[in-house]
């Protein structure tokens, strides 16, 4: 596996040591030159081309009844891969749907365990059940973490990978306020969490955008906004792979156009 991990976003490549170091038992497929996906005029998956599913979504929440994790911070919701055209593939490989994901990643990363236990939270308090169907319903159908993308494969080390690159990305994209200077979120843009205040969505879109230089998808509940969705094409695999911001693969957002409400959890 690479030392650092590259996310390109915009105009420039964004380089973000990756939160976690240990090797797995196998190793992914190598994939110098790669293609992009969503960009080859080939539809045939491969280890090193993401397909049907070719735009990969980090995806997270801002829960505030009942608030979830930090209190100055989105929390993960996943990592999901959207067809081309925006449809997608769910629950993909039957015998690949595990149970007991924390066991899986504590038995194997434990500090990866212990940063999804604060910033991968399940609204209801069950934790282990959000994490299986995440894993059951959208990493299954990522083509370049099936088993035969690695060489020495070892049961369930797709799963540590899949989490893994998903709270890489997550750390990248800090949607309550910078942690890069290059990068520009909603506290950086005076929208902050408030009961009295509202903004629109030209405003919400307008912050997160420039943390890209793409749109992404927000999304709103009642009028509050509690997701926001970055969309990415990537040039090789999802373990290995340069991840490029992309437009989202169609029109997803739910919020209205002004008088959206961004709570404050709890309090």
């Amino acid at each position: 596996m690479p030392s650092r991990i590259q996310f390109v976003m915009g105009l420039a490549p964004l380089l973000l040591a990756p939160f976690h170091q240990g090797a797995s038992a196998g190793t992914p497929a190598s994939c110098p030159n790669a293609p992009l996906s969503c960009q080859s005029t080939s539809s045939a998956g491969s280890c090193c081309y993401l397909s049907p599913g070719g735009q990969i979504l980090q995806t997270q929440f801002w829960d505030t009844q009942p608030a979830t994790g930090p209190k100055n911070s989105w929390t993960v919701h996943g990592l999901w891969p959207d067809h081309c055209d925006g449809t997608f593939d769910s629950y993909c490989d039957k015998s690949r749907e595990y149970t007991d994901i924390g066991g899986i990643i504590g038995q194997a990363d434990p500090a990866l365990l212990n940063y999804m236990e604060t910033y991968w939270k399940a609204d209801n308090g069950d934790d282990e059940t959000f994490w299986e169907h995440e894993w059951n319903k959208h990493g299954t159908c990522i083509n370049t973490l099936e088993p035969d993308c690695y060489s020495n494969y070892t049961p369930q080390e797709e799963v540590v990978d899949y989490f893994q690159k998903t709270v890489d990305l997550f750390r990248s994209l800090n949607t309550y306020q910078a942690r890069h200077c290059s990068i520009i979120t909603l506290a950086a843009r005076n929208i902050i969490p408030s009961r009295t205040k509202t903004y629109t969505s030209a405003q919400i879109q307008a912050a997160l955008s420039r943390s890209t230089g793409h749109k992404v998808t927000i999304g709103c509940r009642s009028g509050e906004l509690n997701e926001v969705w970055y969309h990415f094409n990537v040039r090789g695999s999802v373990q290995t792979g340069d991840f490029v911001a992309t437009d989202p693969d169609g029109s997803k957002s739910t919020c209205p156009t002004k008088g959206i409400k961004y709570l404050p959890k709890g309090g």
